[in-house]
């Protein structure tokens, strides 16, 4: 057995990520004691039926008493809340970080309503299926996948080194950005794919009843994977687009000059435009490839990125 990380982890929220941060953890030994801590007694019950920690708290502060590490893995819009709450009962030296998709709101989220001597140490693993709740978290969702922390100036870098030992004990990569580049990168790896495929989605869900029985009958392999990242939770996604919303706007206006120029060629009969494109395009995908980046999850589908 490892001698663990932290004494003591307190989880906030345990869905997807939380769970199988959780699961990881205890499989390599990393924690000597995880505390959960869920607003509804329900997915209390879940986790505790699922073994996920060894004590369970619909209170939150009272959940982090004497915890070296406070994982927040709740969706992005409470934040705030859950800052506050556990405010009065978070020990000095302590560490807080989180799994959200976006890094500056949660640090403007977070930041303010810790106490002196709390460590905030933002992160962002991207992996996840288009699954959701504690039942749909494995161990084995982190290995190959990147985590990205995002410290701010002043963060203690001890605490940061603690939070990158963690990552990569449970197998992810980590690397190290500011919290306004993480939030541009992911508006275009990650935000901007989902929103486009919740719309496309959403428009075939608007079809007349006949054309849309077809589309779901004979979907092809593009529309399948559309359907599979438009399956991800939407109470998530809906607050990352809205804590991201800068980015995701400015990404979103590049994006629709280059869909209205795709448009023109297409309109123009333009074959040398579309071909040099779809050429440049496929040589992306190459990149991804070589990157190892294109292997995909164990349980199919990304949530968290």
């Amino acid at each position: 057995m490892n001698t663990p990380l932290f004494n003591r982890v307190a989880f906030i929220g345990i869905g997807l990520i939380g769970s199988s941060l959780a699961r990881a953890m205890t499989k390599h030994g990393l924690a000597g004691h995880i505390a959960i801590s869920t607003r509804r007694a329900e997915t209390l019950a879940k986790a505790e039926e699922l073994a996920l920690g060894q004590s369970y708290h619909l209170d939150a502060a009272e959940a982090v008493k004497d915890a070296n590490l406070v994982m927040i893995c709740t969706p992005m819009g409470a934040y705030e809340a859950v800052a506050k709450s556990i405010h009065d009962t978070l020990m000095p030296g302590a560490i807080v970080s989180d799994v959200g998709s976006v890094k500056a709101s949660a640090i403007k989220d977070i930041k303010p309503h810790l106490p002196g001597g709390v460590h905030l140490v933002a992160g962002h693993p991207i992996a996840g299926t288009e699954h959701s709740g504690p039942e749909a978290g494995f161990a084995e969702l982190f290995p190959g996948h990147w985590c990205i922390l995002t410290p701010t100036e002043d963060t203690d870098t001890s605490a940061t080194a603690r939070v990158q030992d963690l990552w990569e004990a449970v197998g992810a990569n980590v690397e190290i950005m500011t919290p306004d580049h993480h939030d541009r990168v992911l508006g275009i790896t990650s935000h901007l794919p989902h929103l486009i495929a919740y719309t496309i989605v959403d428009t075939a869900d608007q079809l007349e009843d006949d054309t849309k029985k077809e589309v779901i009958k004979f979907s092809a392999s593009g529309f399948r994977d559309f359907t599979r990242i438009a399956a991800s939770d939407p109470v998530m996604w809906r607050d990352i687009f809205l804590n991201n919303r800068d980015a995701v706007l400015e990404i979103l206006g590049r994006f629709t000059e280059d869909l209205t120029a795709m448009k023109r060629a297409i309109r123009k009969g333009d074959a040398d435009m579309l071909e040099k494109t779809f050429a440049r395009t496929r040589e992306i995908r190459r990149s991804i490839i070589d990157a190892k980046q294109h292997i995909p999850d164990v349980k199919p589908g990304e949530d968290n990125s």
